[in-house]
């Protein structure tokens, strides 16, 4: 029916040429102008509509939209009730999982959290932070950071800060201290509760999370086949890493044979001399868009 457009919101900032690119793979083409908060999509059930990861949740939960993707950071900032469709991880450093971490100076004397007590910590995560250590009972003086944080922690500006990372690297290259990590983030598919109840969303949004899933199984894989001849082929399959088994299929009129698999692309350039050396010719590596099922 015409009428039935899911309203989708696509993060603008770090997730968003992840994003688009991560839909191009699986099969959908948005097409992202700057002059633009409405990117065209090559689907007339969808609607795009650009958003801050940080806002995503607030507008996914009041209903302005059906469905996004943002950080499970942000659905934790605001409590938010949503519903998590798929949870979107894989290599590429914009979707890789970060973690939210309790931060001070090299040289304070803190060592565990309690040591704050009655202490200010700065971060962009207000909501989440102060029921963090109201849970834990510890009072502490929460501020917001526009920015610049780990500097404010540094230069003595506040205690302890909580901020986000990935491998800590910058953490430590300003000289600073991680106390405790609070939680790992990753990318989420997130839709409102009452467009999940509703039959035909549903099945829109378990859609683009099936195949974008699809697309994120691929994206560290690559597809392989090869000839070889019939002597060698029990030695080139004890070879061949498969999801199943290798498919292996009869060349017309010889007696060799015709092998494919799905491999993870990082062990492509040890696996492909062995294969040469046990009799495999021909070998073709191509890349894949999804791996579905």
């Amino acid at each position: 029916m015409a009428d039935r457009i899911l309203q989708f919101g696509v993060p603008k900032g770090s997730l968003q040429d992840a994003t688009v690119e991560l839909f191009r793979r699986s099969g959908w083409k948005i097409d992202v102008n700057d002059r633009s908060y409405f990117p065209r999509v090559d689907d007339p059930a969808l609607r795009c509509l650009l958003v801050r990861a940080q806002e995503m949740a607030r507008y996914v939960e009041s209903g302005v939209l059906d469905a996004g993707i943002t950080g499970r950071d942000w659905v934790f900032e605001y409590d938010a009730q949503v519903h998590v469709a798929q949870e979107l991880v894989y290599s590429k450093a914009s979707l890789r999982p970060t973690r939210w971490v309790l931060v001070v100076a090299g040289d304070s004397p803190v060592q565990r959290p309690e040591d704050l007590h009655g202490k200010r910590i700065a971060t962009e995560l207000v909501g989440y932070t102060k029921r963090w250590f109201a849970e834990r009972k510890i009072d502490v003086q929460i501020e917001f950071s526009w920015g610049a944080t780990e500097a404010k922690v540094a230069e003595g500006l506040v205690d302890a800060i909580v901020e986000v990372t990935e491998t800590g690297s910058t953490i430590r290259a300003h000289g600073l201290r991680i106390v405790c990590e609070l939680f790992e983030s990753v990318p989420q598919l997130i839709a409102n509760e009452t467009a999940w109840a509703t039959p035909w969303k549903r099945e829109k949004i378990e859609q683009i999370g099936l195949l974008l899933q699809g697309a994120l199984r691929a994206e560290a894989q690559v597809g392989l086949k090869m000839n070889v001849p019939k002597d060698n082929l029990q030695a080139v399959i004890a070879l061949v890493p498969a999801i199943t088994a290798p498919t292996v299929s009869g060349l017309y009129g010889t007696d060799w044979y015709a092998v494919e698999s799905v491999i993870a692309e990082a062990t492509v350039r040890d696996l492909i001399p062995k294969l040469l050396r046990a009799g495999a010719v021909g070998i073709i590596e191509y890349p894949l868009n999804k791996i579905v099922g």
